[in-house]
């Protein structure tokens, strides 16, 4: 038997401005190396208990079940939707770019009938269709939109919507993956039934866990089935016993996540929700202005922009992946590329969590500058970092 090849484990130094992860807070990465504990020790329990409080604080609820799930943000897609659908249930689902058309997949593969309430990739869906979508299915068990479109920019409304559909059977479902921690969404306040998100984005903790909260209706939902949930591993009624006082053992936990999440939540504790929502809106807003000075266009209209995650069209003639590639391989800096329809025609940038900073925004309208006046796209030298400077001064004096 040949003996294996053996290299050191010296990853390299990215400046990660892409759709997630995000950039980990030094603190949060220095959580992750704490003695590691057993998923039954008191001492980890303690830890546990304080993660729900810090969760239940940052969802603005007094749900009993919150708590993270194990897995990215497609394990609290999935659980959400195994959980509360059965096989030829109705549920309205919106869809304005991938993530919409990934909650169609998911319930669909529960045996789900779904109908959809569609808009262009790159506005928000109308609250009024959705509602009036609902309201004209009675019958669905669901109805599920994303708060914040990864794929294409967009914030969509909540609010409108949640008082919408309240007052009917149908529960609300929302897909904060990208949006929680950075936005508004007050859950109890708006009256939404299933939140869930991930731990990589506006959080600034490393990928594994995804935070969720169902409330009330959503528990007596679980309480009703006609038939056991699918997965074992993401029945929200056996994960509250663990996560609830009588500790009951459900699964191994991923202890240094975990620790990663408290602490990202004590982070998000410290600067508060309005403070960090404000950090993100003044950091795009400053981004939005570079990026027009440097004669590049935004895809996603004022109205609709997701803070922290922003569309930029790709000027033509310019080739995608080479960009991406040199602002990788000579600047260290990721981005991402367009998905679906998208693919090839939009760059999309990510300032959130600890990534949403000044500095950020200045070194990659630098770069953009640098890479893109060698691929033929030509602008006033340094016009992208005064206009994105200015922005930064103005919030700065206020």
């Amino acid at each position: 038997m040949s003996k294996p090849a053996t290299t050191d484990l010296n990853p390299p130094l990215r400046h990660l401005l892409g759709p997630g992860p995000s950039p980990v807070h030094p603190r949060v990465t220095r959580a992750l190396g704490a003695p590691l504990l057993g998923h039954l020790d008191p001492a980890y329990l303690a830890i546990m208990d304080a993660v729900q409080t810090m969760l239940r604080d940052a969802f603005q609820t007094s749900n009993t079940l919150t708590f993270p799930l194990p897995g990215a943000g497609s394990s609290g897609m999935e659980a959400a939707m195994v959980n509360l659908l059965e096989p030829g249930d109705s549920v309205v689902i919106g869809v304005a770019g991938y993530f919409g058309e990934r909650l169609v997949d998911v319930a669909r593969r529960q045996g789900a009938e779904v109908v959809r309430v569609d808009a262009e990739w790159g506005r928000a869906i109308d609250p009024d269709a959705f509602v009036s979508t609902v309201r004209a299915n009675p019958g669905a068990r669901l109805a599920a939109i994303v708060q914040g479109e990864t794929s294409v920019g967009v914030l969509q409304p909540i609010e409108p919507i949640a008082r919408g559909v309240r007052g009917t059977d149908t529960l609300l479902v929302v897909d904060a993956v990208t949006s929680f921690g950075g936005t508004e969404l007050p859950v109890d306040a708006w009256g939404v039934d299933v939140v869930y998100s991930c731990s990589q984005k506006c959080l600034g903790c490393p990928p594994g866990l995804s935070p969720i909260t169902a409330g009330a209706r959503a528990a007596a939902r679980f309480a009703t089935r006609t038939r056991p949930v699918a997965s074992f591993y993401l029945d929200l009624a056996l994960l509250g016993k663990y996560w609830g006082p009588e500790r009951v053992y459900h699964h191994t936990a991923p202890a240094p996540l975990v620790y990663a999440l408290h602490e990202g939540l004590h982070l998000l504790h410290e600067e508060g929700l309005a403070a960090r929502a404000e950090r993100h809106r003044h950091t795009a807003a400053a981004f939005y202005a570079g990026v027009e000075a440097s004669g590049l266009t935004l895809h996603v209209s004022p109205a609709d922009r997701l803070p922290m995650l922003t569309t930029v069209r790709i000027p033509e003639g310019v080739d995608d992946a080479r960009v991406r590639g040199r602002l990788l391989n000579e600047h260290g800096i990721e981005i991402g590329g367009g998905l679906g329809p998208l693919r090839g025609r939009v760059w999309r940038v990510g300032l959130m969590g600890h990534g949403a900073r000044p500095e950020n925004v200045l070194l990659l309208l630098s770069a953009f500058e640098r890479v893109l006046g060698t691929e033929g796209h030509r602008s006033e030298s340094g016009a992208g970092v005064a206009a994105a400077q200015a922005v930064l001064a103005r919030g700065a004096a206020d």
